[in-house]
């Protein structure tokens, strides 16, 4: 098998499950055009953790980590086998940089894996393995976590990073429609082509100081934790040319851009 893109996908509202909008769509179209993956590797930016972590389980459950949506979401299944040999292949990785990675057989899968999961690989046929995120560590270091990882994609592993370009949800359009190809607000499109910009351009060093340089960057992520797996997946992605699949936003202000680092733009064409 050839080397795998590394994807970074805005995983937007739970409701995306059940709502696909013009999101689902492109993530199902990405799903028929890779190469099948042997395994799945996901960095959520819903499981954070100060020790890292690695669900181990042969069978995780479907975790519905959300409140106050409607019931069939908590019906909702995706019943994809783990790997604990994965997990165990990644917590090697991990103490060979000195980091005391934790099996956990209990965990399950968040709403940020299992719901682009569904549209990447709906028959949950492909063995699932997640890794924690630490949200104080910052941007470079989690940059180096996924050069960790790059060797992975080698090896048949589709490394998946699951954030969200921007995620203020304190503005959130609720009386908006689900995803449109403009903003609400101009923040987030000068945000999102500061950060877009930078990641053309491979500059790493003022990616990683974002938060002081990008332009409002603190109102298009208060916290850190959903753009940090975009850090992850760029040093997976060993600089290779960026492509992005979706732009469209959701609810006014939540940016839904997917990126695919590393398959020269013959996996997909931009989505508008």
């Amino acid at each position: 098998m050839s080397r795998l893109p590394t994807l970074f996908i805005s995983h937007g509202s739970p409701m995306l499950a059940l709502e696909p909008g013009t999101t689902g769509p492109v993530l199902t179209r990405i799903g028929q055009q890779l190469p099948k993956p042997k395994a799945v590797l996901v960095i959520s930016a819903h499981w954070l953790t100060q020790q890292p972590t690695l669900t181990s389980s042969a069978a995780p459950e479907t975790i519905h980590d959300f409140g106050g949506f409607p019931r069939a979401l908590y019906a909702l299944q995706y019943p994809a086998p783990g790997s604990p040999e994965l997990a165990a292949q990644v917590q090697t990785l991990l103490k060979k940089i000195g980091l005391d990675a934790r099996l956990d057989a209990q965990r399950g899968l968040d709403h940020g894996a299992w719901v682009p999961l569904r549209y990447l690989y709906p028959d949950a046929d492909v063995p699932v393995v997640q890794l924690s995120l630490n949200p104080s560590v910052s941007p470079k270091l989690q940059f180096a976590l996924g050069q960790l990882l790059r060797g992975l994609s080698d090896e048949g592993v589709l490394i998946l990073a699951s954030g969200s370009f921007t995620h203020n949800l304190g503005e959130l359009h609720w009386d908006s429609p689900q995803e449109l190809p403009e903003a609400g607000d101009p923040y987030v499109d000068q945000f999102r082509d500061w950060v877009i910009a930078r990641i053309e351009a491979h500059d790493i060093d003022a990616l990683n100081d974002y938060r002081k340089l990008a332009p409002h960057a603190r109102r298009a992520h208060p916290t850190d934790e959903h753009l940090l797996p975009l850090f992850v997946a760029l040093g997976a992605a060993d600089n290779t040319e960026v492509v992005r699949l979706h732009k469209d936003v959701a609810l006014g202000t939540l940016a839904m851009d997917v990126f695919d680092f590393g398959s020269g733009g013959g996996l997909l064409k931009e989505n508008g």
